[in-house]
């Protein structure tokens, strides 16, 4: 692994089933896209991903698994979040409402509001979130 450890790790999700899913979703070629909030770059004081930046996906039990390079970076408000990037997040979403209901439920969830440090913490319509594509190769 001595040719990836200068490259950033790439955590989706939280350790746990969801992580587990996505990760295998990624390994099955259907995930091509993933969607941060921005306001999760700014807390962490993180620079948003850059077309060409390569980072190794890990696994719930932190294993790398392959590296991912991104292709499409894009901030957008959640409402205009499109059926194509909806889609190639590869978590079976077959429309835009069904990709905002699952990503609120993260987003809306406990381990969610407990990593923000709110207990209320809701997105809007103008909530705005980075749409990352990538493509991956695995180790």
């Amino acid at each position: 692994m001595a040719a990836t450890d200068d490259l950033p790790v790439s955590e989706y999700g939280f350790p746990g089933p969801l992580r587990d899913s996505l990760v295998a979703a990624i390994l099955r070629g259907e995930k091509t896209s993933t969607t941060s909030l921005l306001f999760e770059y700014e807390r962490e004081g993180e620079p948003l991903p850059e077309i060409g930046d390569r980072a190794v996906v890990s696994d719930s039990a932190g294993d790398p698994v392959g590296i991912e390079e991104i292709v499409e970076v894009r901030v957008a408000r959640i409402a205009d979040v499109d059926l194509e990037h909806a889609l190639a997040e590869g978590e079976g979403f077959t429309s835009v409402a069904e990709w905002r209901a699952g990503h609120e439920r993260f987003w809306h969830g406990f381990e969610y509001r407990t990593w923000v440090a709110d207990p209320a913490f809701r997105v809007t319509d103008d909530t705005l979130a980075v749409l990352v594509q990538f493509r991956f190769a695995p180790i």
